[in-house]
Order: structure tokens, then sequence, then C-alpha cells
């Protein structure tokens, strides 16, 4: 598996504790394999050995659900306290070098190779603008942020993830549709939808 030579780093977001759901939704599977074994599958596709997982509730559960995919993970003991804490763990795992992050969620089943590609195309054509997601009329993760965002993604507190980020910096966003992460696994009813979806693409 061949790295980017850009440097970049792909953090997979996986800590939350799935309270809508009931039981960890990192391991629901599709055709066999976890959630969080395919979005880390997919991660490493275009990042190579340059991704780290956040871990936190049922940590080794959700380790032992990623089985071969997994490569550096780092642990979130303050995960109730919302998604931004799992953020800021990624952002400070990483090397002084780095040059930006792929943030992924670990609940975005639908997310393919192709959209990551276009994605990492659009950051790698203006290095130094945030490459964001949009869906369903909104804007998020799978999202690219430069080295200069770290610090206000270090600043997040609560449950909104890298939104706020976003939104401050409209002007400096480079935006590609991405309908493929409209779909996000939270309640039973995600799950129905999920599988009713085709989700055989990479």
């Amino acid at each position: 598996m061949s790295e980017p030579p850009d440097g970049l780093f792909a953090l997979v977001l996986a800590a939350g504790g799935s309270r809508r759901l009931g039981s960890p939704k990192q391991l629901l599977t599709i055709g066999g394999e976890t959630l969080i074994r395919r979005t880390l599958r997919r991660a490493s596709a275009v990042c190579g050995g340059r991704t780290i997982v956040v871990l936190g509730c049922e940590w080794r559960a959700v380790l032992r659900g990623a089985a071969d995919a997994v490569g550096f993970f780092t642990l979130n003991d303050a995960w109730q306290s919302g998604l931004a804490s799992s953020l800021g763990l990624g952002v400070r795992a990483v090397p002084d070098d780095c040059p930006a992050v792929l943030v992924m969620l670990a609940d975005q089943p639908l997310v393919d190779r192709h959209d990551l590609d276009r994605l990492t195309g659009a950051w790698r054509r203006s290095p130094s603008r945030i490459a964001a997601s949009r869906y369903d009329e909104t804007l998020g993760p799978p999202a690219i942020f430069p080295r200069a965002f770290f610090p206000e993604l270090l600043q997040l507190s609560g449950d909104r993830g890298a939104r706020p980020v976003l939104e401050r910096h409209r002007g400096a966003l480079t935006i590609v549709d991405c309908e493929h992460a409209a779909l996000d696994v939270d309640t039973p009813d995600d799950v129905a939808a999920l599988a009713a979806r085709s989700t055989d693409g990479d």
C-alpha cells in the first residue's frame, strides 16, 4: 500500500457510544465487513499507513472489529464529552510535519474510494484551502483541514465536530459534492436504510 507523497494523514473518528442505536455502530456489518474495518480500509486506500483511528467506548471490541485494517490508534478517555474531543486527540497525534488531515467518521458507510479520491484531488489542487463534502444542503465530513486550521480544531468542544470551523471559513472552502455522506448510521431506521442501499463500491 503506497503512501501519499504529500504527507496527508487520515483521522477516523470511532469513539462514540452509539446511544441512539443501542449497540456499537462501528461493529455493524455490511457484506460481512464491519463499519470500522470498511472505513479504515478506505482511509488507507488514499492515505496508506498514515491512518489513525480514535477509539473510545468499547474500544477493545471495536479494535477487534477493525481486524487487519487497523494501523495506528489512540484512545479517547473523554469520548462521552462529544466528537470534538476525539477530533482534538487525533490532531494532536499527527507529526509536526503533517500538512493536513482527512477527517472521516466510522458511521458513513456509503462513502467510497471514488468520493475520497475526488476530495483529496480537490485539496491537492488548492492545499491551503479546506476541502469539505456537501450533502443534504450541509457541509461536513469527510473533510480535509490544512495545518493552518489545526489550532481551531483543537479549541472545539461538545458534539458538533468540525462544523463550526467550516462555517467560520466558508470563503476558504473547496466544496466537493458527496451524496454518499448523507447517510450516517445513528438509529435502527438508519440501519434499515443502509440495508436497502447498494454498498458494493470501493
